[in-house]
């Protein structure tokens, strides 16, 4: 069995309920499965410690879910262009998977959720890529022989898919971006089946 992880981030919940879409297009795959985790938010104060089970939601990420993983799929709200801090801060802690290549030659793709229609959704996309690329993974974007990115009105990128989620986030997806979001789970559960082994096949 193949397992794609779906990594995020999600303040208000439209980048959580991009996740599921995505994980939905990973499942129209046969002997694939989507797993669905996210990462704890980070704090300006030192003290503070997050639980280690959230309270809702999808369980935390762990290195050994990105170590067995087939592919990853990773998605963040834009921070001013860029991907969020806590995706960030978790990403920044792989150098031992780095150091492995426990992730190289390993299909990945992004994706995310913006306020606004302008709001950053390309660059936070290229953002997110760039680590990926430093681990070795295989990045995959959206072809334009999905029509949705020629039709939709709201979000949509060839880099990955995208939302737009209004300022308090509470948008829902619109029909195109439901599209290309499940289009794109599909498409790296194919490419996963194809490259590398499965993780019943990895080493303990």
């Amino acid at each position: 069995m193949k397992e794609v992880l779906i990594l995020y981030y999600s303040r208000n919940g439209a980048t959580a309920k991009m996740a599921r879409k995505i994980a939905h297009g990973v499942e129209e795959v046969s002997a694939v499965n989507a797993k669905i985790r996210t990462v704890p938010p980070v704090s300006a104060t030192c003290e503070a410690v997050a639980d280690s089970i959230p309270q809702s939601g999808a369980p935390y990420a762990s290195l050994q879910d990105l170590n067995d993983c087939s592919a990853l799929i990773l998605g963040s709200p834009t921070r001013f262009g860029n991907m969020a801090a806590p995706l960030k801060y978790f990403l920044d802690q792989t150098s031992s998977l780095w150091l492995s290549g426990a992730l190289a030659g390993k299909p990945a793709a992004v994706f995310t959720s913006t306020g606004s229609l302008h709001g950053g959704q390309e660059s936070t996309l290229l953002s997110m890529m760039l680590p990926l690329l430093h681990h070795g993974m295989m990045i995959l974007g959206l072809p334009f022989t999905e029509a949705a990115l020629l039709a939709t009105r709201t979000g949509g990128t060839p880099y990955g898919p995208s939302h737009q989620a209004g300022s308090d986030g509470s948008m829902p997806l619109s029909e195109d971006e439901i599209r290309l979001c499940r289009a794109l789970g599909k498409r790296v559960a194919q490419a996963a089946k194809r490259l590398g082994p499965s993780i019943d096949d990895q080493d303990p």
